[in-house]
């Protein structure tokens, strides 16, 4: 089926996940519980995968009969931290796909699919880059692109998005999730998680035997972290895990503007951008996998937490650009 209307017909696909608007109540939460268990485990993996490596290199063994050992804490807490950062990037792009049930477009299918495709090339050469997957997923309007490296990503769109807009405005989301890549986001996004990361495992654990030590002060015969390192902690992690959540989300919400700066450059022009985003802001935006979330064309909710500005916002720095 060709272009029609300057609206892309693409045809009904049957994912791994659907998205929120083919769905049923029932379908939706089990594909929600689907992907929520995928998150658990991984992250369970990582973290046993991390503590054998700390284990391995001694790191772990920071609390010490003399007190503690910065240098060993602040390895644990790099290795924890980055770590963490570093697998999550490279399992992004398997994870992404399996998640959000993206088909990958190897050979075009009709007309449309090779439009697709040959759109990313072009947008793609023209930022320097090595060619992306190309995929498409069943679900509301949105798009995302992600992978560990620039020559090697995945830009995928949604049924939804392709149907609702006119080619040029697909054409100006396919560019924003280009420039993603040609800016490095994913692994700038990586590198700052990590920073964040680090500070929070490093600082919980000192704020945590400071306080130990402090209500412990006077007791020789016990050995070891007590009940307020556990206690002092946890609560840290959770409270400064929250702080530096709010850091990273500042800095998606900024590279957003560069990305839709980046569009209006692949293109030219920036108008294709504003109507793409004007289309955008009167749409249901679909759910995302956690794990790119990040990197898609729709915000979340919560000011200081969301991950994108508020359209209204990007559509008037992209008009005041000369």
């Amino acid at each position: 089926m060709g272009l029609r209307g300057q609206r892309l017909e693409i045809p009904v696909i049957a994912p791994n996940i659907a998205g929120i608007g083919s769905l049923s109540s029932g379908c939706f939460f089990e594909s929600s519980m689907k992907r929520i268990l995928l998150f658990v485990l991984t992250n369970v993996m990582v973290v046993a995968v991390l503590g054998v490596v700390a284990s391995l290199l001694g790191v772990n063994r920071y609390l010490t009969a003399n007190g503690l050992d910065l240098g060993a804490l602040l390895g644990f807490a790099l290795i924890m931290g980055f770590g963490g950062a570093i697998i999550s990037l490279l399992i992004s792009k398997p994870m992404a796909k399996w998640t959000a049930g993206v088909r990958i477009i190897n050979q075009p299918q009709n007309v449309d699919e090779a439009w697709i495709v040959e759109t990313v090339r072009k947008l793609a050469d023209k930022a320097g880059i090595g060619m992306p997957e190309v995929g498409i997923f069943e679900g509301d309007p949105n798009a995302f692109a992600t992978g560990a490296f620039k020559n090697s990503a995945l830009v995928a769109v949604s049924t939804g998005l392709l149907q609702g807009m006119t080619r040029e405005e697909v054409e100006a989301v396919i560019g924003h999730e280009v420039a993603h890549i040609a800016n490095g986001d994913m692994v700038t996004m990586t590198l700052i998680q990590g920073v964040m990361n680090t500070f929070v495992v490093f600082l919980s654990r000192v704020i945590g035997y400071a306080v130990d030590s402090f209500l412990r002060k006077g007791d020789s015969q016990s050995s070891g972290p007590g009940i307020g390192y556990m206690i002092t902690t946890v609560v840290l992690d959770i409270v400064l895990g929250f702080a530096a959540a709010m850091v990273v989300a500042w800095f998606s919400r900024h590279r957003e503007f560069r990305a839709d700066a980046g569009a209006a450059q692949l293109m030219n022009r920036k108008q294709p951008m504003i109507n793409a985003l004007a289309r955008l802001g009167g749409m249901h935006p679909g759910e995302l996998p956690k794990s790119v979330a990040a990197f898609g064309i729709m915000g979340g909710i919560g000011k200081l937490f969301a991950t994108h500005p508020p359209i209204e916002e990007r559509i008037a720095a992209l008009q005041a650009q000369v």
